[in-house]
């Protein structure tokens, strides 16, 4: 059995959708350990969160 499978992907080519065949994503945030959806926030806890700032091991190396 030949468990090598070939993949051509092209790097020119760029994948275009319109409107109607795009899906809205729903973002996930870890809160008081537990998980809830961003959009379930009041609008003062999606201004905390947009706020945040997230860790950047090397920047915090450098420094």
């Amino acid at each position: 059995m030949n468990e090598s499978i070939a993949h051509t992907t092209s790097t020119d080519s760029a994948v275009t959708l319109s409107d109607d065949e795009r899906q809205p994503c729903e973002v996930w945030t870890r809160v008081m350990g537990y998980h809830r959806p961003v959009s379930s926030f009041n609008r003062g806890k999606k201004g905390e969160h947009n706020e945040r700032r997230f860790f950047a091991e090397a920047r915090a190396a450098l420094g």
